[in-house]
C-alpha cells in the first residue's frame, strides 16, 4: 500500500473502478478506537458512490462491485464499510 491517504485512495479506486461521478466518504473510526475488529489499524467508513455502472443492478451486486474495487484496502486500511450505491438518477431523487 502506498502512503496515500486512505479516504484519497478509497475515492481513486472508486472513480478509477467504477466511472463514480461522486463519492462521498466519512470516516467513523474513531468512535471505534479500541474495537477488537480495529486492532489491525483499519478504518470504520461510511461511503456513498454514485455510478451509472449500477443501473439494473441489484443491491448485492452494487455492493459487490464497491468491495471489489477496494477489495486491496480490507484488513489495512478498512475494517467496516457501509456502502450506498446509487445510479445519477437515484441520486438526483434524494436531492
Amino acid at each position: 500500500m502506498s502512503h496515500e491517504s486512505t479516504l484519497a485512495w478509497m475515492d481513486r479506486r472508486l472513480r478509477e473502478e467504477l466511472a463514480a461521478t461522486e463519492v462521498l466518504i466519512h470516516d467513523d473510526s474513531r468512535r471505534h478506537a479500541g474495537h477488537e475488529g480495529a486492532k489491525s489499524g483499519g478504518g470504520h467508513y461510511f461511503v456513498t458512490v454514485v455510478s451509472s455502472r449500477f443501473a439494473g443492478l441489484t443491491p448485492v451486486k452494487r455492493h459487490r462491485l464497491v468491495n471489489g474495487a477496494l477489495r486491496e484496502g480490507f484488513g489495512p486500511r478498512i475494517h467496516a464499510l457501509s456502502i450506498t450505491a446509487l445510479t445519477p438518477e437515484e441520486h438526483k431523487q434524494t436531492g
